[in-house]
């Protein structure tokens, strides 16, 4: 039996996530030193502190992906309070006091621990840095999610001027192609920082970005009717 188009059609956005799923368990005992370090605080010795410009440049450019260069409709499809305070309070602790992995490092700290090796090294506004394996994959996760935000900006922007819901672009592929975006944003900061900060923070995240797409929808089906229901019987919600 041939799949059906819709099957097709979506394919290969859906295998290009299963492999960045695999990933992480092709490379576990990377990953799991890299998680066991940093949620014990062991790596506290390795990392950039007071750093505040690096800081200030970090929470700015990554605030501006907090700010949509359009709506999808008139609703406030995401509040970016939450958000924010996740970015302000991450950048402090990764480049300024890194007060979680501090107070983690108090109670769990284990000499002798093997801290992972970096996988690359590189130098940012005079600040030397260093990314492993499952830090680099993290930021990998990242770049995908700021590649999907602002495709979508510009898939609202060239569809704004029409009085119907965006659906061409992007949004042929998924109805919240924006959320995934934020949601791979969330993932990769956990999976680069798995910090108490993190671990608290990133699945709020999440479920308030998928409650506001579902809140969205809502506000869509009544406004555009079966119109937009045959769209999302097509289109997938997120992948």
């Amino acid at each position: 039996m041939k799949p059906n188009i819709s099957t097709r059609k979506f394919l290969p956005q859906r295998i290009i996530f299963l492999i960045l799923i695999i990933i992480p368990f092709l490379y576990w005992p990377e990953f799991f030193d890299h998680f066991y370090v940093y949620l014990t605080g062991t790596v506290i010795n390795r990392i950039v502190q007071n750093q505040w410009l690096l800081v200030i440049v970090s929470i700015l450019f990554f605030a501006a992906f907090l700010i949509p260069l359009s709506y999808r409709t008139r609703a406030n499809w995401a509040k970016y309070s939450l958000a924010a305070a996740f970015f302000v309070s991450l950048f402090i602790e990764m480049y300024g006091i890194p007060l979680t992995l501090l107070f983690a490092s108090k109670y769990f700290f284990v000499a002798g621990a093997h801290l992972p090796d970096n996988f690359i090294e590189f130098n940012f506004l005079g600040v030397g840095l260093g990314m492993d394996l499952a830090m680099f994959y993290g930021t990998v996760i990242m770049v995908i999610g700021m590649g999907l935000i602002l495709w979508g900006w510009y898939s609202l922007y060239r569809q704004s001027s029409h009085e119907s819901f965006a659906r061409a672009g992007l949004y042929s592929y998924s109805r919240h192609p924006q959320y995934v975006g934020f949601i791979m944003l969330i993932l990769g900061w956990f999976i680069g920082w798995p910090t108490i900060l993190t671990l608290v923070f990133s699945p709020i995240l999440i479920y308030k970005y998928v409650k506001a797409a579902r809140k969205e929808e809502e506000y869509m089906s009544g406004q555009f009717g079966t119109d937009y229901i045959e769209y999302k019987n097509y289109i997938p919600f997120l992948i």
